[in-house]
């Protein structure tokens, strides 16, 4: 089989789907067929040439970018061969890329990192500052982003046809935007590709796999509240429409069901008199609802039947019959929803059909009904130009700019079984860029290899979006336990978990202290003002899921004194040396949570949300 040019591979499929929906009035079963056949074909090709598609994908971007000031300042000089590039260009992190990047935030428009305009910024995980950083973007992503899901979607409905015959139920949600002193909006990348045409101008009756129960204008509400309330109303309303259910994240689906616990007697009402709760008053809100939503008391007597029920086991599956699947992600740390997915679910597959990051949209999913412990992306050759670092390469001695260079390998060069970490170099001017995530190779599509997602690198606690890692927690205790100073009292002490028991889940820090004046007690406002000033130190991105309510108030347990000696003496009864043991920072292993809990002799929560605001400091938030 021939290469596929590069410049065809990421256009001719997009090219010919528009072309279809442009000249058709309607879809017909013969163009849904043929669709996914090209879009199978697709991805038949690419792994089939996945060293040449590469290739060209390296020289497409780097001839585009010849003479940007990053290639130029590293001696590239205009040359796209794949030695040269390894030889000259370093392999970075953020903050090796964060003056070019704030330049361009600044308005500086000269061609930095890209030769095409920078047209905003996606924001991603927190940096060691607490501001979340800041990926560069080029419309033509948009282009790339569109590609993705349809063949992701087609890859769907191969294992389950019949998608097309009805709606999907997903819960999605914008998040606030930003705008950089530059004037380039700054805000999450799904937020970003929901407010693109690409989304907002969807034609249902042309690609009927992009049909959703919730209408636009329930997404693009900002007020948690009101948009969660109008999309579940939607999706109760098309209940028998709906074959398939979803969320981005595990706990955000989770979310939506106990809200629907909490709301479903306003919920039946409205489904039962036509009418909307008057607590929703976006007036583009209940436009857009009262569309679809018109008097149903039987549906409405049916919902109240379900709900009422002592148990919820397997509610989505009662309240929407024709469901064949959830859509969420439960790989890495949303892995410990799945027992309460399953649930709620009664055993519905649980589907995770694709992999992507703010930096770039990485790899697709070709077995998705395969169990959540099994899950594997192929990454797609065209999306981007993949290297990969050995991880004992990082762990141990080679952890240096020079061997780093000389290990790190090709998409088609790295081996079963063992683990990297992604590096990535993009259209829209990230260049050998360490994304921080660690994967392993669990097989290969012809000649592109699959990997399993491991971890996002460093990080200890997650609950939602949230990455938090070992110093920046450290540094939050510091600051949390200052407040204890002045009862002269100390922390000897600490871990933590991430409980998500509770819904929204949230963090706990489990405190050994030491009273210097064992006459003296604290207050309890004393250890709310701890945790509060915990949440304060940690990253923008656990602040806003803090104030959307994604993540609950986190939480601070007083142990007994003495209690981290038997989680030693625990840990060694296990097999740890106790001449290497160290306290470990976060616990997941059930025993020892249980042994921590059994310890507690008080708990505390923060008593508000911490301080957040859209964008970075010194920027203006949008109105």
């Amino acid at each position: 089989m021939p290469p596929v040019p590069v410049e065809a591979s990421n256009h001719y499929l997009f090219n010919e789907t528009n072309h279809e929906l442009h000249g058709v009035n309607g879809m017909n079963t013969n163009i849904v067929q043929d669709k996914k056949k090209k879009s199978l074909k697709y991805i038949e090709d690419v792994t089939m040439n996945a060293d040449e598609v590469q290739q060209r994908v390296l020289v497409e971007i780097l001839s585009s970018s010849a003479h940007v000031e990053y290639l130029q300042r590293h001696g590239l000089d205009g040359r796209t061969d794949k030695e040269t590039y390894k030889k000259v260009m370093p392999v970075v992190t953020y903050e090796d890329l964060k003056p070019d990047i704030d330049r361009i935030a600044n308005g500086d428009n000269s061609p930095i990192l890209c030769s095409k305009p920078i047209s905003e910024f996606l924001t991603s995980s927190g940096t060691s500052g607490g501001e979340r950083k800041l990926m560069p973007t080029i419309e033509d992503e948009l282009e790339r982003k569109t590609l993705f899901y349809s063949l992701q979607m087609h890859v769907m409905d191969q294992c389950v046809p019949g998608l097309d015959k009805g709606k999907g139920m997903y819960f999605l949600f914008i998040k606030s935007e930003a705008k950089t002193p530059g004037g380039l909006l700054a805000r999450p990348v799904l937020t970003s590709y929901y407010k693109s045409s690409h989304f907002k101008d969807r034609k249902h009756d042309h690609d009927l796999y992009i049909n959703y129960t919730s209408p636009n204008e329930t997404i693009f509400c900002l007020d948690s509240y009101q948009s969660m309330y109008s999309q579940l109303l939607c999706g109760l309303c098309q209940n028998e429409e709906v074959l398939r259910v979803g969320a981005v994240f595990a706990s955000g689906f989770i979310r939506a069901i106990k809200f629907l616990e909490k709301h479903w007697v306003s919920l039946c009402n409205d489904i039962r008199t036509g009418t909307i709760y008057d607590k929703i008053t976006d007036p583009s809100v209940r436009e857009a609802v009262m569309k679809i939503l018109k008097p149903n008391p039987k549906l409405a007597a049916f919902i109240e039947v379900e709900c009422k029920k002592e148990s919820w086991k397997g509610i989505i599956k009662r309240l929407w019959p024709n469901t064949k699947y959830i859509d969420v992600i439960v790989t890495g740390t949303m892995s410990q929803y799945i027992p309460i997915l399953d649930n709620y679910s009664n055993g519905l597959p649980l589907v995770c059909t694709m992999y992507g990051s703010s930096e770039c949209y990485f790899g697709i999913n070709l077995n998705p009904l395969c169990d959540p412990a099994e899950v594997s992306y192929t990454l797609i050759p065209t999306m981007a130009y993949f290297e990969f670092l050995p991880l004992i390469k990082i762990n141990g001695q080679t952890n240096s700019i020079s061997n780093l260079q000389e290990h790190i390998v090709d998409l088609v060069d790295v081996e079963l079984g063992q683990e990297y970490e992604l590096v990535v170099t993009t259209y829209a001017g990230l260049y050998r860029y360490r994304v921080g995530d660690i994967l392993r190779v669990a097989g290969f599509k012809n000649k592109a290899p699959q990997f399993t997602f491991v971890c996002r690198k460093n990080v200890v606690l997650s609950i939602d979006a949230d990455k938090t890692d070992e110093v920046e927690l450290q540094n939050a205790v510091k600051n949390g336990a200052n407040h204890l100073a002045k009862f002269g009292a100390t922390l000897t002490e600490y871990t933590s978990c991430a409980n998500t028991s509770t819904i929204p889940g949230h963090y706990v820090l489990y405190w050994e202290i030491n009273m210097h004046n064992n006459q003296t007690t604290i207050p309890a406002s004393v250890f709310e003002e701890c945790c509060l000033a915990l949440e304060e130190s940690l990253n923008s991105v656990y602040r806003q899921g803090r104030v959307s309510e994604s993540i609950g108030p986190l939480e601070i347990k007083v142990v007994e004194n003495g209690t981290f000696d038997k989680l030693m003496d625990f840990a060694i009864s296990m097999g740890a040396s106790i001449n290497q043991y160290k306290t470990p920072r976060c616990v997941k292993y059930a025993p020892i949570v249980e042994l921590l809990n059994s310890k507690v002799v008080s708990c505390y929560s923060s008593p508000q949300c911490p301080n957040w605001v859209p964008g970075q400091k010194g920027w203006c938030t949008l109105e």
